[in-house]
């Protein structure tokens, strides 16, 4: 996962679900995309890993006035956000497990 980060903070009325205790993982995806399965069973896998931490999905086409906000530019994209919903890592395409765990440890 790269270290690009902006300063901004997403609340759970954005998200349309609560915040992890100690970090949330939001996935960007799209209905036709391959990867975004494989990242949905990755972070699947995180979070139940991980305590504290949730995995929030959320269909870009489908809110894309926080897509364009965010500049999303593709699908799968995964943001990292801390307790607070400080937006505090983001990766464009397929992550791999070990890059999630360490993003979190980064966080958490």
């Amino acid at each position: 996962m790269d270290g690009r980060a902006g300063a901004d903070r997403l609340d759970s009325a954005e998200l349309g679900a609560e915040l992890g205790e100690k970090a949330t993982l939001v996935q960007f995806s799209s209905a036709f995309c391959q990867p975004c399965r494989a990242t949905r069973r990755t972070l699947t896998e995180v979070t139940g890993m991980v305590d504290g931490v949730a995995h929030v999905e959320i269909d870009a086409e489908a809110h894309l006035t926080l897509v364009r906000k965010l500049g999303i530019s593709g699908t799968p994209t995964v943001l990292v956000l801390d307790a607070t919903g400080l937006i505090v890592r983001r990766a464009a395409g397929q992550p791999r497990t070990a890059d999630v765990v360490a993003a979190l440890g980064r966080v958490m």
